[in-house]
């Protein structure tokens, strides 16, 4: 769906290397951008292509998570039996680094095969590790963990238009800032970026716009872990208002915002004049209890329905992000708290994912620390496989609740609602159509998650990970076209079915006055009817704590 914000981060800065000549005059530095979400790697081509020049080059590994960790040994293996330079960075490996041991989780097969790795951010380093390929002297670490760079005035990130052509809607992404103040005890950012946050000025938010709209590209991801909080909010969409209303620049942007972002004055009204049209929410769980454990207390569910409502009340899309497997959880609890944010919170979108302790992580510091299980298949910490084990489920029932979680959020009635909130609030009834099939379809047609999936799969026979065994082409290609066929049919239904849903809700007039509870004003009794605040222990106690400061405050005014 959406281009890597550090791929064009790492371009960005690459192309800027490029451009001051740091090999010297007499040396070209060319950059091959490939997104494998999207594009195949053509490793023998690319080989021959680093032969002819005598291995003069490199190849980087950009942003590797996890779970894609695997993935990245399996494409260096080839370059580096061809005895080319390979530089591996991202979240795995500074997150290891940072919150463990320097062997933890399998980086010695860094090690092992020669993989330069590469900790921390590459603003004003990646230089030196260009210089060292060239010269032969790649150094087996790079850590600049301790060391986090200013990004102000730092190259912009920025990816060519033909890298990101094959993304959903053709749009792009950055980061504004980086590092959260935050203690969420689930979230590798903090530990990666650090808790100090650093910013990019206005005048570059102006700089990658311009150079993306030169080439047609004008939709944005603002990765910001929390752009509420940048420091700089205003000022960025000051600018980012005057290159749309003034200068035509038909800006389409997505942010992400904590739960308390209605609070900071003017905000949600210049979020709409600066062309944002989808937020997404770190909801995480609507159960207090919950909250507290993972150390997210920042977020306050007696401010979800007066945020959300703020959004609506601009007609901006609203996706939240929701954790299934906190200490709390139970399979008859998630469905229940389903239950309640689909009769009571005016939320679009919601995305599911497994609690899963990230390497990189509190959690998964802890569990190392304590010597306590964990899967040790890195492909599965992708936030939507069951990693360890959990007081009260079983694996097969974290991982069954977790599917049906997705078809009883998206079930045909709730996105008919959706549909009708939409019309009411004036959310553009299209794009959330898109968004919906998407969400809808993906995890029981491909069994991934949305933000994983795309309209056809790039799979080939001899793509097999090494130590599988080779499938037969007989058996192979009639299961991957068959499967591919029965596929689209069922998305083909699907979209046929929803389109005429929301086709006659908008043709229907009474649309335009619905309301339901979610979409009512909030109210000063709502703690004493709303299952939001009344089915948990921390719910309730909440609501009291509100009220206990609400009439201390009254206290000490009248004082």
């Amino acid at each position: 769906m959406i281009p890597s914000n550090s791929l064009a981060a790492i371009y960005g800065i690459a192309r800027d290397c490029a451009e001051r000549e740091i090999l010297g005059p007499d040396i070209g530095i060319d950059i091959v951008v490939i997104d494998e979400t999207n594009t195949r790697i053509k490793t023998a081509a690319l080989i021959e292509t680093l032969r002819r020049n005598g291995n003069f080059g490199m190849v980087a590994l950009v942003g590797v998570q996890s779970n894609q960790y695997p993935r990245a040994l399996d494409i260096a293996r080839p370059f580096r039996h061809a005895n080319i330079p390979v530089c591996m960075g991202g979240f795995h490996i500074s997150g290891c680094l940072a919150m463990l041991d320097g062997a933890a989780v399998e980086l010695d097969a860094c090690r092992d095969m020669g993989i330069a790795m590469f900790a921390g951010e590459a603003e004003g380093r990646l230089e030196t590790v260009i210089r060292d390929a060239a010269e032969g002297t790649l150094k087996s670490l790079y850590n600049f963990m301790n060391d986090l760079p200013n990004i102000d005035g730092a190259p912009v990130p920025f990816l060519p238009k033909d890298s990101i052509q094959h993304t959903l809607g053709l749009s792009s992404s950055f980061d504004a800032g980086r590092g959260c103040p935050y203690q969420c005890s689930f979230c590798t950012i903090i530990n990666v970026q650090g808790r100090k946050s650093r910013f990019r000025s206005a005048d570059d938010i102006e700089t990658l716009v311009r150079l993306n709209w030169a080439q047609g590209i004008h939709k944005f991801f603002i990765t910001d872990d929390n752009f509420a909080r940048n420091r700089d909010w205003e000022a960025i969409f000051d600018r980012l208002i005057e290159l749309k209303e003034k200068h035509g620049i038909p800006l389409g942007l997505m942010i992400q915002v904590d739960t308390l972002c209605h609070k900071i004055p003017n905000f949600i009204e210049k979020s709409k004049r600066a062309g944002v049209t989808r937020v997404f929410i770190g909801l995480e769980n609507v159960n207090p209890d919950n909250l507290v454990a993972a150390k997210k207390n920042q977020n306050k569910i007696t401010e979800y329905r007066k945020m959300l409502l703020a959004w609506k009340a601009q007609g901006i899309m609203t996706l939240a992000g929701y954790i299934l497997g906190f200490p709390a959880d139970t399979p008859d609890t998630i469905r229940r708290d389903i239950r309640i944010i689909q009769e009571e919170l005016p939320l679009d979108v919601i995305e599911f994912f497994v609690l899963t302790p990230l390497p990189g992580s509190e959690d998964h510091q802890k569990l190392w620390r304590n010597g306590i299980g964990m899967d040790p298949d890195l492909n599965k910490y992708d936030v939507e496989h069951v990693c360890t084990a959990h007081e009260k489920m079983s694996k097969v029932e974290w991982e069954a609740i977790y599917q049906e979680a997705w078809s009883l959020y998206y079930s045909p009635q709730h996105m008919k609602t959706l549909l009708r909130r939409a019309v009411a609030t004036g959310v553009p009834l299209a794009s959330l159509v898109k968004v919906l099939i998407s969400f809808a379809t993906t995890v029981p047609l491909e069994n991934v998650h949305p933000l994983q999936s795309g309209m056809l799969r790039l799979k080939r026979l001899d793509e097999r990970r090494p130590g599988l065994k080779r499938e037969h082409p007989l058996w192979f290609w009639p299961k991957f076209v068959g499967g591919t066929v029965v596929k689209h049919v069922r998305l083909a239904g699907a979209i046929v079915s929803l389109c005429l849903s929301a086709y006659l809700i908008a043709r229907n007039a009474s649309s335009k006055t619905y309301m339901d509870q979610a979409l009512m004003p909030v109210k000063d009794d709502d703690d004493t009817h709303l299952s939001l605040f009344t089915q948990t222990r921390g719910g309730h106690a909440a609501v009291q704590h509100v009220k206990k400061i609400a009439e201390l405050t009254k206290r000490s005014s009248a004082g």
